[in-house]
Parts: C-alpha cells; structure tokens; sequence
C-alpha cells in the first residue's frame, strides 16, 4: 500500500496565486455569489421534476406499456441530470452558502439509488486530490476489463476495451446500486486510505436510503402497477443504462483523453508539480460554446474550473472558463480542451485503444 502522494507546492505558485485572484475579483466586481442563481434553481426544478413527476406518472398506472417504458428513458436523463447538476454542486458545498441546503440537495444523491458519503469520500477527497494518480484515484478503477491508466497492469481482454469500455459504462448506476456503495463501505484500503472508518450513523442512511429506493423503485411499482416482473426490468434497466451511458461518458471525457496526463510520483512520493498545475495536467475541458449540454451536464465540461474552484457552483463555470484559459496562456500552463464533445468521445476511444494495445509504452511525454 502506497503512502499518501504530496505535491511539490513550493513551486509555481504564481499561478495559482493568479488565477485565484482573478476568479475572485469577478465576483467581487460584479458582487456576485458563489453559489447558485435563478438559472440554477430554474434548472435544479426542471431536472428534478423530469426525474420525479416521470416516477409519479408511471405510478398513476393510467399510461400504456409503451408510454411507460418511455417515462422509465426520460427518469434515466433526470438521475443524470440530478447527479450532473444539482447534488454534484451540493456534495461539493458549491450550491449554497447554507450547509442546511446543501444536505438537504445532497440527500437527493441517496434517494436515486446512490451514497453521498462515498461519493464525498472517493470523488471529493479522493480524485479531486489525487487525479489520474495511478492506485489513488478511484476514478480509474472502473472494471477489471477497463484499463484507464498506463501504469495499471496489462490484461489481453484489454485489447478489446475501446469495444468494450461504452456498453460497460451503462452499467455504472446498476453497479453503484446494487453493489458499489457497500463495497466501498468495506473496502481497505481504499484510494490511498488505509482502515478507513466510518460513522455509525452513515452505515444506518447508508441502509435506510437504499431501503428506500428499493421500496420505490421495485417494491411500490410490482405492488401497484398491473405489470409483471420482467416489465418492471425492462423499465428498471432501461432507466439505468440510459443514466449510467450519461453519467460514464462525460465523467470520462474529463481526465482520459489524449491531452491529459498521468503522472507517477518519485521516489520521495511526491509529484513534481504545483497541485493546481498537476489539475491543469490532468483535466480536460470539452463542448464549452454547447449551451444545451453545458446546461444538462452542470458545468462537467467545464472541469478545469470544477477541480479549480470546486466550491464555486458550476453556473458559473462559462463565465469563469475565459479568464482560467487566459491566465494559463500568460503563464504557459496547459488548458486541455475538445472544442466539440464528439471530438472528445472520438480522443477518449482513441486513449482507451491506445491503453489497450500491450505494445503501448508510456512515456512522461506521452499521455
């Protein structure tokens, strides 16, 4: 097990210093919050209702078989849609100034069927701190068949992944579901956390809110509904193949392209980078002039800015974007980005083909 990676902070702090400073008097000259708007809270009500009132429609029993596996396609856009841009920006504290809020918003991560806790855990802590960091980041381990970094080990099913890789990720909600969020309750170490121990009162939400959406979801729905079981499957996988294929799709376009990096510490464990420069190495931005999906993703291909300012909510990522990109040209700092999301699913296959080809050799100039 690896000690913790530390990062080489005592150099490039300029701009760090720089960029900082100038996101901040953005909202200082503007007297501009941090947090969401009425864009945001317009958008939060939209997602939310595509998600619930798709639910209670089902529920109502009044809608053919067709029309309801249709609603089961648009609640699989709205669980994407809720993690994208609502409970992301509440897990992260970026939401609202009121924590009362952000748990509140946060909570709704639990009743579509995943932890809030893990995620603050594996995705704030972890891969925030530790970005496509080999044996840290839990972001590359998404499947044993799905090699994500150079540095993990080689398998021949690999050579197969860029086949391989899209189908698996419309299986990421199932997983998170049914087997993910436990798995991790038990699992050591985990990322670069030996042991971890969790609260007592997070194994009982833990319990309750998978209770509860498993209540919702199947229990309610057999019960009421005049369906048959391998109905309620088709519905139940269609939402979650249409949320897990979003969800696995964009998470990936922002750190496994063929403009980022990933990095290995020396021998003192340590990267030699600033850590705000290893984030400008390691992520990747896509699609920023694409209103419709900077609006559905929550910002998500803005995320240079998220792992800049990850408690600034992601309303605000557009604005922010030009004056993050303008200050890495002045100090000469990369800002990886796919001006299309095609171009950046199209560099994503080719990264994943790439990994998989067993005469690949890495090389810090390479990704």
């Amino acid at each position: 097990m690896p000690s913790l990676v530390t990062f080489n902070n005592k150099i490039d702090k300029e701009f760090s210093r720089a960029v900082k400073q100038r996101v901040n008097e953005y909202f200082e000259e503007r007297s501009l919050s941090k947090h969401a708007n009425f864009a945001m809270y317009f958008k939060t009500f939209v997602i939310l209702a595509t998600y619930w009132v798709s639910y209670a429609l089902i529920m109502t029993g009044q809608f053919s078989l067709g029309w309801m596996w249709f609603l089961t396609f648009l609640m699989g856009i709205g669980m994407a849609g809720i993690g994208f841009s609502i409970t992301h920006d509440a897990l992260h504290g970026a939401y609202s100034s009121s924590n009362a809020v952000n748990n509140t918003l946060g909570t709704m991560f639990d009743l579509v069927g995943a932890n809030g806790y893990i995620w603050k855990i594996t995705h704030n802590i972890i891969h925030h701190t530790y970005t496509n960091i080999h044996g840290h980041d839990e972001d590359l381990e998404v499947a044993e068949f799905i090699r994500l970094s150079p540095h993990s080990e080689y398998k021949p099913v690999h050579r197969l992944q860029h086949f391989l890789a899209f189908p698996a990720y419309s299986f990421a909600t199932f997983f998170w579901v049914f087997v993910k969020d436990y798995w991790y309750f038990f699992k050591s170490p985990l990322g670069p956390y030996e042991n971890k121990k969790h609260p007592f009162k997070e194994w009982v939400k833990l319990i309750i809110t998978k209770a509860i959406y498993y209540t919702y979801m199947i229990v309610l729905p057999l019960m009421i509904l005049d369906i048959t079981w391998w109905q309620l499957l088709i519905g139940f996988t269609t939402l979650h193949l249409t949320a897990g294929l979003i969800l696995g799709i964009i998470f990936q376009l922002a750190h496994v392209v063929e403009s980022t990096t990933h990095p290995i510490p020396n021998e003192e464990n340590m990267i030699e980078n600033h850590w705000v420069i290893h984030e400008m190495l390691t992520t990747n931005n896509f699609a920023r002039s694409n209103k419709a999906l900077c609006w559905y993703v929550g910002g998500l291909n803005f995320q240079i800015e998220h792992h800049l300012f990850p408690k600034v909510c992601s309303i605000h990522y557009p604005a922010i974007s030009p004056i993050v990109e303008q200050t890495a040209k002045e100090f000469g700092v990369p800002y990886n980005c796919h001006e299309t999301f095609t171009e950046a699913v199209a560099s994503h296959y080719r990264t994943l083909k790439k990994f998989g080809d067993p005469e690949f050799k890495w090389s810090p100039s390479t990704t």
